[in-house]
């Protein structure tokens, strides 16, 4: 079922009743990444998975970076309904539900962030203003290949072509305009100054063979986190929850069920 919120700028499908459980989705892919976790995650939580704003049917925000936190700010205050809301956020996600949480420090009560960080090298940096220059004299279909490997290691890719087939159509549905700004943005991004501030229970997640925001940067988040747990999912990349969806349950199950993070 779908849902608007934010005066209707912001779409979302929800399932499930309970505590409510956002989920943001990754630059490079969409909110059908969730599709093979909701069902498991509806039977205990109230899942809410938006299309990010320039995403789907979700209205396209100015202001840069912090005016996309700030519209998923308030959607995730009204779908949460006056609770504290759980946000889990995949790479691009994982930023934007990070800057929230800095600029909105009561807006969530966990936090898990799955393949992202605080900040980038310059290599990285530079991916992403190579990925929007491409596209830009191109079009979309030109950095396909380099989304896609950024996404999923290619044997993975060479033993699921339904899959692939799948997540390149859904990434060239991406607004390229939505698509250019938020490379540009992440290529500026250094949220490591303010981290100290999100005082709130953290599970950092990295795929093992994660190329696009690689573990260090997931050793560096919880390293400056105050309340921040790391965990290596084997064998996957930067959508562990779409390459292999029971290790992800597995490996968030305690923390979303644990009333403190040392629990």
């Amino acid at each position: 079922m779908d849902r608007q919120f934010a005066n209707g700028t912001v779409n979302a499908a929800q399932a499930g009743q309970g505590r409510p459980l956002l989920l943001f989705h990754s630059l490079l892919s969409d909110r059908a990444s969730f599709d093979a976790i909701v069902p498991e995650l509806a039977k205990s939580f109230r899942v809410i998975v938006p299309e990010l704003p320039g995403f789907g049917r979700s209205h396209a925000v100015m202001g840069g970076f912090a005016a996309v936190a700030d519209r998923m700010a308030e959607a995730v205050t009204e779908a949460a309904g006056g609770e504290q809301a759980i946000v889990l956020g995949n790479g691009y996600g994982g930023f934007v539900a990070l800057q929230m949480a800095i600029r909105h420090p009561a807006i969530a009560a966990k936090l898990v962030l799955a393949d992202c960080g605080a900040a980038f090298s310059e290599a990285g940096r530079e991916a992403f203003r190579n990925m929007a220059a491409a596209s830009s004299a191109k079009g979309l279909a030109a950095i396909t290949d380099v989304a896609m490997r950024r996404l999923f290691a290619p044997e993975f890719q060479a033993e699921h072509p339904d899959l692939m087939s799948d997540r390149r159509a859904a990434f060239l549905k991406t607004d390229p305009d939505v698509f250019r700004a938020a490379c540009a943005a992440l290529a500026e991004l250094d949220l490591r100054p303010e981290l100290k501030a999100v005082n709130v229970p953290a599970l950092v997640l990295v795929g093992e063979f994660d190329e696009a925001t690689p573990p260090p940067m997931s050793y560096e988040l919880v390293a400056v986190l105050p309340q921040a747990r790391l965990l290596i999912i084997p064998g996957c990349a930067h959508v562990p929850q779409l390459q292999s969806p029971k290790v992800f349950l597995d490996a968030i199950s305690d923390f979303l069920a644990a009333s403190t993070i040392g629990a």
